[in-house]
């Protein structure tokens, strides 16, 4: 399943998603992106905009004016889009996170300036990676392939395969325990 968030500012539009499935966890890599659209439906590129991604906790320990990120925009290509805005997040703990897009024209482009803010709420993670800060880069930055390339290669991990395992194991136990039962009732005749 596909999930996407859609709003707009002044004359821009933007179409919002976050890897996996809008589903980010705490302490592990996330890939967001946006396909920002003009008025009428034509696409804004990276290099058309100086656009800047901050992100903001909003959890009430933490709500404060300081962004808790201010990832680096790079251009990528999703879906159908290319050469769109992505950046690549850790974020540090389970929690609701706001992260504002804000751009303006490059040189050349002609779209009026804009600010779109989404709402995410990340869940808890299961790593123990280092959490980025001002003076550190999140530990996949240090690879040389980007979490969006490897997240194309990436399988199932453990706990997905136990998602649909656990329900199969119980009901075959259940089975089981039915099957010795009447078993055991035919073998000493009792009904």
């Amino acid at each position: 399943m596909i999930s996407h968030n859609i709003k707009t500012s002044a004359d821009v539009g933007a179409t919002f998603h976050i890897e996996p499935n809008h589903n980010p966890r705490a302490r592990e890599p996330a890939l967001a992106w946006f396909a920002l659209t003009r008025q009428g439906g034509q696409l804004i590129p990276l290099e058309q905009c100086d656009c800047q991604l901050v992100v903001y906790s909003k959890s009430s320990s933490d709500q404060g004016n300081s962004p808790i990120l201010e990832p680096q925009l790079k251009a990528i290509s999703a879906e159908q889009y290319q050469g769109i805005p992505g950046a690549d997040l850790v974020f540090p703990k389970a929690g609701v996170y706001e992260l504002v897009l804000s751009g303006t024209p490059k040189s050349g482009a002609s779209f009026k300036p804009f600010e779109i803010k989404y709402d995410v709420t990340v869940t808890p993670g299961k790593k123990t990676a280092t959490v980025p800060t001002p003076d550190t880069e999140p530990e996949f930055n240090q690879h040389s392939e980007s979490f969006s390339e490897s997240f194309e290669n990436a399988t199932p991990s453990e706990p997905q395969l136990l998602q649909w395992w656990l329900p199969v194991g119980i009901f075959a136990l259940v089975i089981l325990g039915i099957g010795s039962v009447l078993l055991w009732k035919n073998a000493t005749g009792k009904r």
